[in-house]
């Protein structure tokens, strides 16, 4: 029991502080996960609250995990793994069997698993979680109440601010399909040997009255006395989906120029707002101020946005603001507005507010090298993150359980 009782803290902590750092790392991405969650079980009243509910909850994941791994306030944290284990196993058991949404988002975008997988992981953890909370009246202090609470808070508040500076700078690392250095254009390629989505299309005609089915082998295509009524498509076989397979940039007149734009051999910037008025003003106003700068450069300069008509026609300022989907735009870039920078179909930039480069470094004679130097990561941020870790692994490795050499439960009486 001693081996379960510590395989069972070693992987519950390791994964809990995983699965809640990589969604800290991309805390909008949860929210949006929240808000399919949301629109799937008819509770689009909390989408306001999506951020904030991702926010307490990788916060939870990851502190009942460190707590668990290191022994601060191991029954409080045993307590936490249960509690999350007792939501989301059934949740998982429910998705997997409906599959309103098609991945749980229980690794952000790092690993993608199917419902069914999520729910095989959860059991294999509600498992180790048993263990553990069974033995919880056997689990002892390591250190002082008060310094176990006060290191706990310390590194709640440390790991929250994580979450809010990838928010400002972007993702410390970037797990979405149209990350720097993605050609869009091979992105969007199905390899050969990988076959397509399969689907049965019937169709459905009415004569004398009377309705019937037809596929394309038996349609009565040259009998008038039928009447088309409609048409149905059935996927029957799930197929290669590549990375990327829903870009697309209409123009105001309703016209595709995805294409002119991914094989245009030099720079161009586009500036992403999913729904403009949920932008900052200021942002906006910056956004375009650096778009009459771009454009007198000899730079490309695009507006790309979800808004609707009635929302467009309050921005007549000289400028052609394209649409595209909402979810692709949140896909390609965390941030209202966000910034990237393409050339021949590869993205060689992106930017938040926070993180975009003085107006005059972009002009047309700039070089590949000098947009690799624009594109680097916040200071801020990396600085933050490796004090952040390192307080984290020097807590880590000083706890009793770790400088125990003898083999000894030490947490447990």
């Amino acid at each position: 029991m001693k081996i379960l009782r510590l395989l069972s803290r070693i992987t519950v902590g390791i994964l809990f502080m995983f699965s809640g750092t990589v969604k800290a790392i991309d805390p909008l991405g949860s929210a949006y996960k929240f808000n399919d969650y949301f629109q799937a079980f008819h509770l689009e009243f909390l989408k306001p609250f999506s951020l904030g509910l991702a926010i307490l909850l990788f916060t939870a994941e990851f502190i009942s995990g460190f707590s668990v791994l290191s022994g601060y306030r191991q029954k409080t944290g045993i307590w936490g793994v249960m509690i999350l284990m007792l939501i989301f196993t059934p949740l998982t058991l429910f998705l997997a069997i409906t599959n309103p949404v098609t991945d749980c988002g229980c690794f952000g975008d790092a690993i993608h698993l199917t419902n069914w997988q999520t729910f095989g992981k959860n059991i294999v953890l509600m498992a180790m979680a048993v263990i553990l909370f069974t033995g919880r009246g056997r689990v002892r202090q390591i250190s002082n109440a008060n310094r176990e609470w006060f290191l706990i808070l310390i590194v709640t508040l440390l790991f929250i601010v994580f979450s809010l500076l990838n928010i400002r700078y972007l993702q410390l690392f970037d797990f979405l399909p149209y990350k720097t250095g993605t050609n869009i254009p091979a992105s969007m390629v199905i390899p050969e040997g990988k076959a397509p989505d399969e689907y049965l299309t019937t169709f459905i005609y009415e004569k004398d009255g009377i309705e019937k089915e037809f596929t394309l082998e038996n349609y009565p295509a040259d009998d008038s006395s039928w009447k088309f009524v409609d048409q149905k498509s059935r996927l029957i076989k799930k197929g290669y989906l590549p990375p990327i397979h829903d870009f697309s940039i209409t123009a105001p007149d309703g016209q595709d120029i995805s294409n002119n734009l991914l094989s245009y051999p030099g720079y161009t910037l586009i500036m992403i707002s999913r729904k403009l008025k949920e932008a900052a003003p200021q942002q906006l106003g910056k956004g375009f101020e650096l778009g009459v700068h771009c454009m007198t450069a000899g730079i490309g300069f695009y507006i790309l946005t979800a808004s609707g008509s009635s929302e467009l026609s309050q921005y007549n300022n000289g400028f052609n603001l394209f649409t595209g989907d909402e979810t692709t735009l949140k896909t390609i870039i965390r941030s209202n507005p966000g910034y990237i920078l393409l050339k021949n179909g590869t993205i060689m930039g992106k930017w938040s507010p926070a993180t975009l480069p003085p107006k005059v470094q972009f002009n047309n004679g700039m070089t590949d090298k000098q947009v690799e130097r624009m594109n680097n990561k916040s200071l801020v941020l990396v600085i933050y993150s490796l004090l952040f870790s390192a307080i984290v692994f020097a807590l880590l490795i000083s706890s009793p359980y770790v400088r125990n050499k003898g083999g000894n439960e030490i947490g447990y009486l």
